[in-house]
């Protein structure tokens, strides 16, 4: 035993040496996992620390369905309580040679509903060697709408995190303990209607008229959280041949989502187009799941159905941080940190979101919050490209950003940042052509997309982004059709024939003639 503890020392070091070597981690920052004890899986998310914005190190979950029977027998499955407990043996090593600070355990209906629930939560609280906090339906609506204040910018309406025993409905917006929960989990739903569809959207069709949350507000935005309803985007996602891959914070009118989810429950899912997107174990629950979604949207009326890749897991942490970091902006928070780790001065990134956050107000460039807010992220990100060849700059960083695990964009921010990027390597002419993200954006979007580019294609040849340099460089609208860029006489030097054709490409997007001046 002894000779095994030091071992492990040894090798918990080495670890963290190497991890202190690791340029591709941001430093300073201690990993925390959280493991959730779903009645349909178990899974444990390493963080890479507790921020605004957490990367995910390490993500794993085993599909253990801890309910499965537990609606006729009362008990969790025994076979599923030995895979779980084997899985959490694993998940500790991983936390160990990660080198996790803090840990959380969460357990969910399964565990607090199940006779034998107790015994399996003694269990695992001395395996893990923590607390584990058994939630009660209310505590899971409650992290369920704290996890889409984690995931959305300024988010209004109502939340549902679908597991695999129960649904959890609240109002997004609504004050600790207002959720309900309902017995609709997907495990639990099956066996309730003996494996029958039709049964099932009955039961879901009672359940649901007999529970009350209301809108609070105007916006009548349904946010569907879970495993299940993940999937259930996907294949929307895939079946629609939509051009952003990204599941987060995609959003469906609720009378298209209503129709696609008639089509899931009441088809064989071999003969839908896009299944491939769906892992085969999600698969089973998937009709029921569209069942569920279907009759909450027949049920709460809701104008948009959207997607989050953020519940329970990310809410708890949500609820762990300081009133000053949860104001932070989630979206600029994960831009900086990605700059931090592939630009080649973050300095220079934020220098450059001040210069043109002058420029556009110089040209009357009117922004919405969002807007201001995607010119931001954009200027964070338009140098992650660098160290790819030439040739491949624009594709490189445009698959970073559509790929990006960002939060708190929609589908047409995302667009916006990619356009941005897209343009700032590829140029702004006919030929470079525009990538298929591009019809996720508005008019008005594109042009502020191109607009942006075109000043990263001017200000990069002057800056070679080296922080210190753009703050001495002035724009100003000089006339209704000229504007001027104004270098100072120490660097006058930097003029020559290829700014002055960027520059030109800056005038044809603002449809003005831009000239620079020398010695301002």
């Amino acid at each position: 035993m002894m000779l095994r503890k030091a071992l492990h020392s040894s090798f918990s070091a080495n670890q963290r040496r190497a991890i202190q070597l690791a340029q591709g981690r941001l430093k300073e920052r201690e990993p925390v996992a959280v493991i959730d004890l779903g009645s349909n899986s178990v899974r444990q998310v390493i963080y890479e620390g507790q921020t605004r914005a957490p990367a995910v190190l390490f993500n794993e979950k085993i599909l253990c369905g801890l309910g499965e029977g537990l609606h006729l027998s009362g008990k969790l499955n025994e076979i599923a309580v030995e895979r779980a407990i084997r899985a959490l043996r694993r998940f500790k090593q991983l936390q160990h040679q990660t080198g996790v600070g803090d840990v959380h355990v969460l357990a969910t209906a399964a565990a607090r509903e199940a006779e034998n629930g107790p015994q399996f939560i003694a269990r695992v609280e001395e395996l893990m060697e923590c607390h584990v906090e058994v939630l009660t339906g209310a505590m899971e609506a409650h992290y369920a709408a704290l996890g889409i204040h984690a995931g959305f910018h300024r988010p209004s309406g109502i939340v549902g995190d679908l597991g695999g025993g129960s649904l959890e409905l609240v109002n997004v917006n609504a004050r600790k303990g207002s959720g309900i929960t309902l017995p609709l989990g997907g495990l639990r739903l099956r066996e309730m209607a003996g494996e029958s569809l039709s049964k099932a959207a009955k039961i879901a069709r009672k359940a649901l008229s007999e529970s009350t949350v209301t809108w609070g507000d105007s916006n009548r935005t349904f946010y569907a959280v879970g495993g299940t309803w993940r999937s259930l985007g996907r294949l929307h996602l895939s079946y629609y041949d939509h051009p952003l891959p990204a599941v987060h914070e995609y959003e469906v009118p609720a009378d298209r989502m209503l129709r696609f989810c008639s089509k899931v429950a009441a088809r064989q899912l071999s003969d839908i187009r896009g299944i491939e997107a769906v892992s085969k174990n999600r698969r089973e629950l998937l009709p029921y799941g569209a069942a569920v979604m279907g009759e909450i949207i027949k049920a709460y009326q809701p104008q948009t159905v959207a997607i989050s890749s953020l519940g329970v897991r990310e809410g708890f942490l949500y609820s762990r941080l300081s009133q000053k970091e949860r104001e932070k902006d989630s979206l600029l928070t994960a831009a900086r940190d990605l700059s931090i780790l592939r630009a080649r001065s973050p300095d220079h990134c934020k220098e450059l979101a001040e210069w043109t956050g002058r420029a556009f107000a110089e040209l009357g460039i009117e922004e919405t919050e969002d807007d201001r807010r995607h010119r931001i992220a954009s200027c964070y990100l338009a140098d992650i490209g660098w160290r790819a060849h030439p040739d491949f700059r624009a594709r490189q960083a445009l698959e970073v950003i559509a790929n990006a695990g960002f939060v708190g964009i929609s589908h047409e921010g995302r667009a916006y940042l990619a356009l941005a990027s897209y343009h700032r390597y590829q140029g702004l002419s006919q030929k470079a052509g525009e990538p298929e993200v591009a019809v996720l954006a508005s008019e008005g979007s594109r042009r502020r997309a191109r607009i942006l580019a075109a000043f990263f294609r001017v200000l990069y040849l002057l800056s070679a982004s080296t922080p210190g340099v753009l703050p001495l460089i002035g724009f100003t609208k000089t006339g209704p059709s000229t504007a001027e860029i104004l270098i100072p006489a120490e660097l006058v030097d930097l003029a020559g024939e290829r700014p002055e054709e960027r520059m030109r490409q800056l005038g044809s997007e603002l449809g003005l003639e831009v000239s620079i001046v020398l010695g301002a």
